[in-house]
Parts: C-alpha cells; sequence; structure tokens
C-alpha cells in the first residue's frame, strides 16, 4: 500500500482511481463495509483503491477542544486499512484553512484534479466542506458535472445498533468492551510506553506494567480486565489482568493502566505495548487491608486465565 501526505502527493500521470473519504476512526465495520466495497469496485473497473483520510480528526480544528477518544492510532489505523487491499492511504492534513474549502472546491481540488476519481464510495451519512454543507446528494450531483459516479454504502448494524465511531467510544467509555469488539470485529486496542509507576503491585507479588497511553487514547472506564498483551517483535501474545483506575485502596489520584502479564518474568520498561481488551472483570473496589485486596487479585489472575483459554 503506498501512503501519501496530502492529496497533492499523487504522482504525475496518475490514472483514474475509486475513492473513499472519512476519518476512519477505529476501522469498525461500517468501515471496513465501505473500505471493502471500494477495493471490490476498483478492481472490477482496473483502476487504483485510495482511502482519503485527515489528520488530526476535523473536531479539533473546528472546535477546539472537542477531539473525541481515539479508537486507533495512526499507525494502527494504517495497519487495518492496509489489510483491507487498499492501494493508497491519503492522509491529509486537516488545518484551519482546509477546513474552510467550499463542497464543491474540495470535490474538484481533491476528487478531481488530483485523484481523477472515477467513482467515490461514501457512507450514507457522509458530509463535506466548509461547515459539513456537502453531503451525498450534493456529491451525486456534482459526480455528474465532473464525470465521476458516486455509491453510498449502506451502514452497518448489529442488534438494531448502527455501528459508529461514536457508538463504540460510548461502549469503551462504559467498559463495555465486549459490545466494543462486536462493533469493531476485534477487541479494542489501547497502546503506550511502559513506564515506572509505584511498584506497589511488585510489592504484592503482582509486578505490572504501568502503560503511559496518548493523551487522547479511548481508555476504557475503571475496572479490571482480562485482556491480551502483545510486545512488538514477538508473536504470541501475553494474557494480562489489566487495573484501570486511581488505586482507590492506596487512596490514588492519578488515573492509570496498569497491566500483569501472566506466567512471565522479566522487565518490560521502556517497551511499547498493546493490550487488547476482551473482557470487564469487575469494577474497581477499595479494599481496608492489603489481604483482602490481594485475594482478589489472585481471583481477578485466575478469571482472566479462564476468560482467555
Amino acid at each position: 500500500m503506498q501512503r501519501w501526505r496530502g492529496y497533492e502527493a499523487a504522482p504525475g500521470g496518475w490514472g483514474r482511481s475509486v475513492v473513499t473519504i472519512g476519518v476512519f476512526d477505529g476501522v469498525h465495520k461500517g468501515h471496513q463495509a465501505t473500505i471493502g466495497h471500494t477495493v471490490a469496485r476498483a478492481r472490477e473497473l482496473g483502476v487504483k483503491s485510495v482511502v482519503v483520510t485527515f489528520d488530526p480528526h476535523p473536531a479539533e480544528v473546528v472546535r477546539p477542544g472537542s477531539h473525541p477518544a481515539v479508537l486507533t492510532e495512526p499507525a494502527r489505523k494504517a495497519e487495518l486499512i492496509e489489510a483491507l487491499g487498499v492501494d493508497v492511504l491519503c492522509v491529509v492534513p486537516f488545518t484551519p484553512e482546509f477546513s474552510r474549502l467550499p463542497a464543491e472546491q474540495f470535490v474538484h481540488d481533491v476528487l478531481v484534479e488530483h485523484l481523477h476519481a472515477a467513482l467515490v464510495v461514501v457512507g450514507e451519512n457522509f458530509r463535506f466542506g466548509h461547515r459539513a454543507a456537502g453531503d451525498v446528494p450534493l456529491l451525486t450531483r456534482l459526480g455528474r458535472t465532473f464525470g465521476f459516479g458516486v455509491e453510498g454504502a449502506p451502514l452497518v448494524a448489529g442488534s438494531g445498533t448502527v455501528f459508529s465511531s461514536t457508538y463504540i467510544r460510548s461502549c469503551v467509555d462504559a467498559g463495555d468492551v465486549g459490545a466494543a469488539a462486536a462493533a469493531l470485529g476485534r477487541p479494542h486496542r489501547l497502546e503506550g510506553v511502559v513506564v515506572r509507576g509505584d511498584q506497589r503491585g511488585r510489592e504484592l507479588g503482582y509486578p505490572t506494567a504501568n502503560l503511559l497511553c496518548h493523551r487522547y487514547a479511548a481508555v476504557p472506564a475503571d475496572g479490571v480486565y482480562a485482556a491480551r498483551l502483545i510486545r512488538r517483535g514477538h508473536r504470541e501474545p501475553l494474557a494480562a489482568a489489566v487495573s484501570v483506575g486511581t488505586n482507590p485502596t492506596f487512596s490514588g489520584r492519578e488515573r492509570r493502566v496498569e497491566a500483569y502479564a501472566l506466567d512471565f518474568s522479566g522487565d518490560l520498561y521502556g517497551e511499547r505495548l498493546a493490550l487488547d481488551f476482551v473482557a470487564h472483570l469487575r469494577e474497581q473496589r477499595r479494599y481496608d487491608a492489603i489481604e483482602p485486596l490481594v485475594a482478589q487479585i489472585a481471583e481477578d489472575v485466575e478469571r482472566t486465565r479462564r476468560t482467555l483459554g
């Protein structure tokens, strides 16, 4: 898969293409259907498939301070999109100037002049251009003018709920990682670098990796989870019992993500890890003594082992 920074990076002599556009945070089942349809249509037409996405998140530029929690970091999002068979990932810098581009100019500059779109595939609720003034009917009319087709990809739902990034963020925020996984088609992943914490886990007999995550990362609700811990350069993940919260037994104030890797001995400090959240085990609790806390951790570890098989 080719990766372009900006649509201006399209090379000279670039032919026609099938294009889809969106933030695609999470690359969830709905996104997968839209991108998959784009790839399939491009192959049918014998042209390249292009996914256009944006960085940073448009919300942060249009309404500073409103950046939503991020389900997939840029590198992870690119990996997931590449796995769907896309030919080109075009990441457009979403600047204040770009945000003010009228819908008609967006179509001319991006889709026609640079990407030479033969077909544009978008979700039914797609909006574009300054103040999100453009919609699918407008895009269709402009397509007739500029000579490209438009196909709307139907929204994907499960159990009566339309899958969207907003819905998945609400699931993660509530700690319902099972519902999030159902919409994503895989467990919700959290990435970060292992940093030194208070080392209380080591004193209790359960040393944990304290994960420093991106400021906008979608961190699950406070609680204890069964997860799979993925290390770079290692094929097999480790089972992990993960605590998210402030360590109420020790009157903590800083919210942390701490993972205890089962059947592992070694030093993870400085490593960049990923945690795939499989199941929510329980809420965070405050204990009046160390002994019941240690007993509960032992139970959490065994539940994690059973849950992950």
